[in-house]
């Protein structure tokens, strides 16, 4: 099914106790102000503020160990996952709208709903 997908997010998964304190962490080294140390009101993602053209910096509470993982925006999130099975891709779980994928390198990332309209130049169709 024809679709457009593109890099959306850059996750920093933080096995802590304070969110907030990561994230002031995470503001002052990479220059980037906080737009919201409670994205969700669950306390369990904070955002960084970027420009529209950036991929957007978000940091979320996890169990797991530490680590940063891709999202992937999409208009469609089944066909893009699907389209990255055949590349190699294996689909792990579907959470809610998105699915956690593996990459063969055995990188773990997110097939995700489109965050920011309109997806602007850098977006890929895929037919």
């Amino acid at each position: 099914m024809p679709h457009r997908s593109r890099l959306s997010n850059l996750v920093l998964d933080c096995k802590v106790a304070d969110l907030a304190e990561a994230t002031e962490f995470w503001s002052k080294a990479l220059g980037k102000p906080v737009a919201s140390l409670d994205q969700d009101g669950d306390g369990r993602y904070a955002e960084l503020e970027t420009a529209a053209d950036e991929p957007q910096i978000l940091l979320q509470k996890v169990e797991h160990d530490s680590r940063v993982h891709l999202d992937i925006e999409t208009d469609d999130v089944d066909a893009e996952a699907d389209r990255l099975v055949a590349l190699g891709a294996r689909k792990v779980a579907f959470v809610h709208t998105w699915w956690v994928m593996e990459a063969p390198s055995g990188h773990r990332f997110c097939v995700v709903r489109q965050q920011r309209k309109p997806f602007g130049p850098h977006a890929n169709r895929w037919n």
